[in-house]
């Protein structure tokens, strides 16, 4: 029998949440999406993954506050209520966040077929729903049992990107004996009159709003943190050593991958990492085919927790209904909560391509981290430094909100140019 006053377990150490969050943002994206991002930027992909990786950072050290002043479930609804004291505006956030959380699951369910299909010769939505089937039933297995199946699965997810840098590190030179044109033009023919088209700047723009998707992830940890030990210390040295790590790796990944193949090659690719690997060992792409299927997996299944933690916290604050809030006896997992987003990402994979859920992800994301940088500012002001909590300058989140709807208007002015 199910009791609703049952809480949830602190189980979580510092790796095993660095281990999450990074686990995370590496099957997010870069695994996916670096074709993609370089069908709109070229070979000015890297710097598409730069500017990302600062937008991110900026507002990473926001949430690393905010998850030591207020280490709960519902992460950003909660933080948002503090700073605006308004119910409505916090569950809008946290149904964006949730939202947001199942179209990233959907999109990179895409990349889970697209490297399932190096192997079997299967239909796409079926490796899609039994995938998401089977990851839904280990997340109702335990938060530990979990958090620990991700940590290992984020280790073989670095050690795909380490051999990807390793076999085509030596190609980068080739970048610098490419030709304007090559530049400028995806590696296709291009009228190079001008250095550097407007046209080519919104591209690496563009490109960068799809590669800020590949560091979707770390703010998604903020949900776990009422199942993490010493949560005021532990969460916000996790968070930064996410973004940190995960921006060296992709720095390095996507220079090599435009170094291996042109932006074309890349851009028609369903796994591309794969095709990396092919071209530059002449080898068939088997072990970064498994680490990619293994990236993916993790992805959606530190989704699925994060996102049934976002339910559950709005559910037990008594902004959704109670029947949300309901977590089994046994497993200590809010079971509803679970089936519910499962049954939301086999939907939205099914229904919608990889890279319309990919913009809508970072659409949704950036918004919440605006709405969330400007609560910040307000806590701040009503308390400055409070107690046993690691503070940051003020000018943090007055940057992470100018930059995050920066960057929103110039993807959006993009589409009109």
């Amino acid at each position: 029998m199910v009791n609703q006053k049952t809480s949830l377990k602190r189980s979580i150490s510092l790796s095993l949440i660095t281990f999450y969050g990074l686990g995370n943002i590496l099957g997010a994206g870069i695994y996916v999406l670096v074709g993609k991002v370089a069908a709109e930027a070229g070979y000015f992909a890297p710097l598409s993954f730069f500017i990302a990786s600062i937008i991110a950072a900026i507002s990473a050290f926001s949430y690393a506050e905010l998850s030591s002043r207020y280490p709960v479930s519902a992460g950003e609804a909660v933080y948002v209520y503090e700073g605006f004291g308004v119910k409505q505006l916090s569950l809008l956030v946290g149904l964006l966040i949730t939202f947001a959380g199942i179209v990233s699951s959907a999109t990179i369910a895409h990349g889970f077929a697209g490297y399932m299909q190096v192997f079997f010769d299967l239909p796409r939505w079926l490796m899609i729903t039994l995938m998401l089937l089977t990851l839904g039933g280990l997340a109702s297995w335990g938060i530990s049992q979990s958090v620990r199946v991700a940590a290992l699965l984020t280790l073989a997810e670095v050690a795909g990107l380490l051999i990807i840098i390793f076999v085509g590190i030596d190609q980068l030179p080739q970048l610098g004996q490419l030709s304007v044109d090559q530049w400028m033009g995806n590696g296709n023919e291009l009228d190079s009159s001008s250095t550097f088209q407007v046209g080519m700047l919104f591209g690496v723009f563009s490109g960068a709003f799809l590669a800020f998707y590949a560091y979707i992830g770390f703010e998604d940890m903020v949900n776990v943190a009422e199942e993490v030990k010493n949560p005021q210390r532990t969460m916000p040295i996790a968070i930064l050593l996410c973004v940190i790590i995960s921006a060296l790796l992709y720095g390095l990944v996507s220079l090599v991958a435009v170094s291996v193949l042109t932006p074309v090659e890349l851009s028609l690719s369903d796994a591309p990492l794969a095709s990396v690997y092919t071209a530059a060992t002449g080898r068939a792409p088997v072990i970064i085919s498994v680490i990619g299927i293994f990236a993916v997996i993790n992805g959606v299944l530190i989704q699925i927790i994060m996102a049934s933690r976002m339910l559950y916290g709005m559910a037990n604050r008594g902004w959704m209904p109670g029947w949300l809030e309901t977590i089994h006896p046994i497993t200590r997992i809010p079971l509803n909560s679970t089936l519910l987003i499962v049954a939301l990402m086999i939907f939205f994979a099914l229904m919608l391509p990889m890279v319309t859920l990919a913009e809508l992800t970072s659409y949704l994301v950036l918004t919440v981290f605006a709405l969330v940088n400007l609560a910040l500012i307000k806590i701040k002001r009503r308390e400055p430094k409070p107690e046993g909590v690691r503070v940051f300058s003020v000018w943090m989140p007055i940057l992470g909100f100018v930059t995050t709807v920066l960057f929103l208007s110039i993807e959006v002015a993009s589409h009109f140019i």
